[in-house]
């Protein structure tokens, strides 16, 4: 299960990801993401309360990237350890920007 909560404001959009991030959720994730890129220059994913991200969403997040690479930047904030570390053995963490 995976919570989505979602912050405009201006040319900045946060997203709050709460639960996990797996095969289940990737999908919708993906279409809110895309349904919220445009005019966005700075799109923030707050993983402070994600528990688990599958390849399924680090393809979601990687897709964003791209997309955020010509219009902006992407940061990926408050990661626990586990998942940084699922950055790092999949090489994720040379990818995105991780703060």
């Amino acid at each position: 299960m995976l919570n989505i909560n979602k912050e405009a404001n201006g040319n900045v959009c946060t997203f709050f990801l709460e639960g996990r991030l797996d095969t289940t959720t990737a999908p919708q994730f993906e279409s809110e993401i895309k349904d919220s890129l445009e005019g966005v220059s700075s799109l923030i994913m707050d993983m402070a309360k994600l528990e688990y991200i599958s390849s399924a969403g680090l393809r979601v997040l990687l897709s964003a990237q791209k997309i955020m690479n010509k219009q902006g930047s992407m940061v990926i904030k408050n990661s626990s350890e586990e998942i940084n570390e699922i950055f790092d053995v999949t090489g994720f963490s040379d990818i995105l920007t991780i703060e």
